[in-house]
């Protein structure tokens, strides 16, 4: 059996220069200190960083966050989505299942029976929403999803997504909207 020969790789020897890491020392201290004389004239001028008790006392949510899905309703209190699975199309991350049945009427060919959201792998992108021609999901909940350890207890189902909506807004009310 021949023998195998190993590929010998010369460093180039680094200089003191190098060795010393003098001027990433000193960009480290600049930025330290540049941050230091920040915040003590924040402190002069009255304003103090802002830190949050954040169990009691929530953190202000930015006005441009999706926060968690939302089926809406029609006024008769069923779901105004048509499964008609463009949201499950437009789903970068394949989230979003839909399973469909006939209603029977002329004026709404389908409904859904089933509407499952796998929130683990959601990315919050808010292609489902610009997708839907009919408006019946929303992202404007303001909820954070919760943290679990439990992957199957993150799939959120149709009973779930249509009595998700943010705190002091009617139901019927938004379905007239």
């Amino acid at each position: 059996m021949p023998k195998a020969e190993a590929n010998v790789i010369e460093y180039k020897k680094k200089s003191l220069w190098e060795r010393v890491y003098l001027f990433e020392i000193a960009r480290g201290l600049s930025i330290t200190i540049s941050h230091l004389f920040k915040n003590l004239a924040a402190l002069r001028h009255g304003k103090v960083g802002e830190t949050y008790q954040y169990p009691e006392i929530p953190k202000p949510i930015d006005r441009v966050w999706k926060g968690e899905h939302r089926l809406m309703h029609r006024t008769d209190g069923t779901p105004r989505c048509v499964a008609c699975n463009c949201c499950a199309t437009a789903c970068p991350a394949d989230c979003i299942h839909i399973t469909a049945a006939d209603t029977g009427n002329d004026g709404v060919e389908k409904y859904p029976i089933g509407f499952d959201i796998d929130i683990l792998q959601c990315v919050f992108c808010g292609m489902c929403v610009e997708a839907c021609p009919c408006d019946a999901i929303r992202m404007d909940t303001g909820k954070f999803p919760e943290a679990d350890y439990m992957g199957p207890k993150r799939i959120l189902d149709i009973d779930y997504l249509m009595n998700n909506h943010p705190d002091g807004v009617s139901k019927i009310s938004e379905a007239i909207y």
